[in-house]
């Protein structure tokens, strides 16, 4: 247990004292890269982080100051990139952002349209069978005048005559409703 414990210790003090030895370079690096002052160091401190964290062991490594090098060329490549997803996703203005439609109805929208369903159902009970039945035809069915005529066995004026009388009486029992 005592040599598990050593190895560890020995590996986060090689890695310390590399940090410590190649910080600088590996800020320079980071700058010339594009990044600010601020955020190469950032990247350095994010490196050591991420190496202490997945207990990285550094011993068998040829170089490792190429390995460090390499390690903070890439995450600073990923900070790059982070950076310029966050800016394209919160680049907007609050009015751009409430002009962008949803795909979610307001949950009194909601409330709403089922009030007016239950509304629209009575009122189609409410009306003959015939007419019922030509109204659904059209409606539910996709039919035309010309069909429903065929179909029920009664004259297209009378077909547009039921339709007309049946959107009025939904429309009536909306009003009503409202």
């Amino acid at each position: 247990m005592k040599t598990d414990m050593s190895e560890k210790s020995a590996s986060h003090l090689m890695l310390d004292d590399a940090i410590v030895t190649y910080y600088d370079e590996l800020c320079v690096m980071t700058r010339q890269c594009g990044h600010a002052s601020a955020t190469a160091n950032d990247v350095v401190h994010e490196l050591y982080v991420r190496l202490v964290d997945r207990r990285t062991s550094l011993e068998g490594k040829s170089s490792l100051r190429a390995f460090l090098r390499r390690a903070c060329t890439n995450l600073g490549i990923d900070r790059l990139r982070r950076d310029r997803f966050e800016l394209k996703l919160f680049s907007g203005s609050e009015e751009e952002a409430l002009g962008v439609a949803s795909n979610i109805a307001a949950p009194d929208a909601n409330i709403d349209l089922r009030r007016r369903l239950s509304i629209l159902k009575t009122a189609i009970m409410e009306m003959s069978l015939q007419r019922r039945r030509v109204f659904l035809a059209n409606r539910i069915g996709n039919l035309s005048s010309d069909e429903i005529a065929l179909r029920t066995g009664i004259s297209r004026n009378m077909v547009d005559r039921h339709l007309r009388k049946a959107y009025l009486h939904c429309l009536d029992r909306l009003e009503d409703a409202i």
